[in-house]
């Protein structure tokens, strides 16, 4: 009887293993620049460019091919690179391609072609698209807690120039996205133009700072923890510069942006948002500095990288309220809309959280979706949706 009694107790502990695939992506055939070293970017390394470890290597009959292994059930999306965006795949006349898309639920080995490469279709110059109330603060705004240097847009109301009013204050991640088509890789937000137009329709203005990104730093810069992806997706151990950086905004930039120009400093009327690693940190920051920021947007956050921010999460708290706007779209990495829903269970459980959430079914990780998702989380912060 004991030993039946052992070895319940012993099935009962015994927790069920994760499925986890082999994945083999070969590329049988490029349409030029054949002798170039190629990479797979996608959901599963941060859409990062140029990652060595994931270099396609020579294989039979002068294909080039990669073995994923360890790869856990889910939807993956993935794009071929040459080292850079200015380098990736697509159609054969210049197009654009959509994600490709893995399926893990087993081992899966496909022979894939790279139709064309973007750089071999010289695009037109962009154009300057930021309207007038955009200007840049600075080139080289010094950050001293990095020992580094960033370039600040700033964001003014029509009005601004020839007021006296103060106002509310939004400061947002990856600030080369925000405004210009010239500087945004993937294209704008169009914060300028939407605001432009909210501005009527709301009765409600804001003045909005844009920090440009730390480039190949930006992974390190925007998380709050030292962090190492394991299993298949190995990068090597890395220093989170978050807290410093959000120390950064905090004790450096909001002091010099209230002393330069008419803000109400409070923290009522101070917002943080970001996409991404610019959605993790913006919560972080929110998390941490309570007494400074009152409102978070948060879009399509990585979580993944940092599980730490969910012991944060459950662990800080105001005693005055702080307010979260979440948004994740369906067609980005396969646990990004559940890992938005952990985080939005955690947080509408606490006292003094009022949490939004908002999930497009279509939405993938661009600017493009984040832009459409923008005056609905504008409308919101000002506590008029």
């Amino acid at each position: 009887m004991k030993k039946i009694l052992l070895f319940g107790l012993l099935f009962t502990c015994i927790k069920p293993l994760v499925a986890q695939f082999s994945v083999r992506l070969v590329v049988a055939d490029v349409a030029t620049k054949k002798g170039d070293d190629i990479y797979v970017s996608g959901t599963f390394n941060n859409w990062n460019p140029k990652d060595e470890n994931y270099k396609l290597k020579p294989f039979a009959g002068g294909r080039k091919s990669i073995v994923l292994k360890d790869v856990a059930v889910g939807n993956y999306a993935f794009k071929f690179t040459r080292g850079s965006f200015e380098k990736v795949e697509c159609m054969a006349d210049g197009r654009d391609i959509t994600d490709r898309v893995l399926d893990v639920s087993s081992d899966i080995s496909l022979e894939l072609t790279v139709a064309g490469w973007k750089d071999d279709y010289p695009e037109r110059p962009k154009r300057y698209s930021a309207s007038p109330q955009v200007k840049i603060i600075d080139t080289a705004f010094k950050i001293p807690q990095l020992n580094k240097t960033r370039r600040i847009w700033i964001y003014l109301p029509k009005g601004y120039a020839t007021g006296i009013k103060t106002y509310p204050v939004l400061y947002m991640q990856d600030g080369q996205n925000l405004f210009n088509d010239q500087t945004a890789a993937f294209g704008e937000w169009g914060v300028d133009e939407c605001l432009d137009t909210l501005e009527k329709k709301l009765d409600r203005e804001c003045i909005v700072i844009g920090i440009d990104n730390g480039a190949d730093k930006r992974l390190s810069e925007y998380c709050p923890y030292d962090f190492s992806v394991k299993g298949a997706f190995v990068t090597p151990d890395t220093k989170g510069e978050g807290k410093a950086y959000t120390e950064f905004l905090v004790k450096t930039l909001k002091p010099f942006i209230d002393s330069k120009y008419r803000t109400k400093k409070g923290r009522e009327y101070t917002f943080i948002a970001g996409s991404s690693m610019g959605g993790l940190i913006s919560e972080y920051a929110i998390l941490q500095y309570p007494e400074v920021f009152g409102a978070a947007g948060i879009f399509s956050p990585a979580l993944w990288i940092a599980p730490q921010i969910y012991t944060d999460a459950e662990s800080t708290a105001t005693i005055s309220l702080s307010r979260f706007y979440f948004y994740a779209g369906g067609k980005e990495s396969s646990t990004m809309a559940s890992d938005v829903d952990k985080m939005y269970d955690i947080l509408r459980k606490r006292r003094n959280y009022e949490v939004e959430r908002e999930l497009n079914p279509l939405g993938e990780h661009k600017e493009k979706f984040w832009q459409q998702a923008f005056p609905h989380f504008y409308a919101w912060l000002m506590n008029k949706d």
